[in-house]
């Protein structure tokens, strides 16, 4: 089994859509392993999207996450990053396959509802960084 982070960003949560994208993705197979409500600062966002630093959309990125609460969660699956990424589909809603989280509840590129890790390196660092090993229970 794996692991995986995922985040309903604040779109999600500001739409009331936080119990629902939780059973879509728990309905496909994902086991729930830590989750929590944060608040991001302005350098948490930056430190966390980092890697987009000096690109167009930056700047919006960091406004959008720390204009109001998201929820980081831990999950697990058999190749958990990879089919994170299938359940919650293309980027561009309008590019996401039928039955995915962002085909059905991402209103934009942008405002897409939902993060995901996109490789097994990148998730182990991004779970490290929202939560410390004592809170993770497996």
């Amino acid at each position: 089994m794996q692991y995986t982070l995922g985040i309903l960003k604040p779109d999600c949560i500001r739409r009331g859509l936080t119990g629902k994208i939780i059973d879509f993705i728990e309905s496909h197979g994902f086991e729930l392993i830590a989750l929590k409500k944060v608040r991001l600062s302005h350098g948490q966002a930056e430190e966390f999207y980092a890697v987009h630093r000096g690109k167009d959309f930056f700047e919006e990125l960091i406004l959008f996450m720390t204009s109001g609460p998201c929820i980081p969660m831990v999950l697990k699956k058999e190749d958990a990053v990879c089919a994170f990424r299938m359940t919650i589909g293309a980027t561009d809603p309008s590019e996401a396959a039928e039955g995915t989280v962002r085909k059905l509840y991402a209103t934009s590129v942008r405002h897409n509802v939902v993060h995901g890790s996109d490789t097994d390196e990148n998730a182990k660092k991004e779970i490290a960084f929202y939560f410390p090993l004592m809170e993770i229970i497996s």
